[in-house]
């Protein structure tokens, strides 16, 4: 599996990438802390909604810590998605840590 750190996906970002960001956290994690920009798609249902995530585009992967969004990347591939998937690792606690500390961490 692809993995970016936060420092990484931070330089790419701000050197105009077209990356899409995808949140697979709860609804109320993403309430508390967010990385601007990202899609909001709970792990349970990142499969069912595969078809918001555009195969053409890089895609990162984000949850708290990067284990749920690897086993995001895993049920996407096992479903069949074809779109180039790079999990975020340590997750938006790394891009609190790393990039921008007024991120909360809970």
């Amino acid at each position: 599996m692809k993995a970016i750190t936060a420092k990484e996906l931070h330089q790419r970002l701000d050197a105009g990438d077209d990356i899409q960001l995808i949140d697979v956290r709860e609804p109320d994690e993403n309430a508390f802390a967010k990385i601007e920009g990202a899609k909001l798609i709970p792990l349970g249902q990142v499969v069912a909604r595969m078809n918001e995530i555009d195969p053409a585009r890089e895609t990162v992967v984000h949850c708290k810590g990067g284990v749920r969004s690897a086993k995001a990347i895993e049920a996407l591939q096992a479903a069949g998605f074809e779109g180039d998937l790079t999990n975020l690792t340590g997750g938006i606690t790394a891009w609190s840590n790393d990039v921008d500390p007024s991120i909360p961490k809970y």
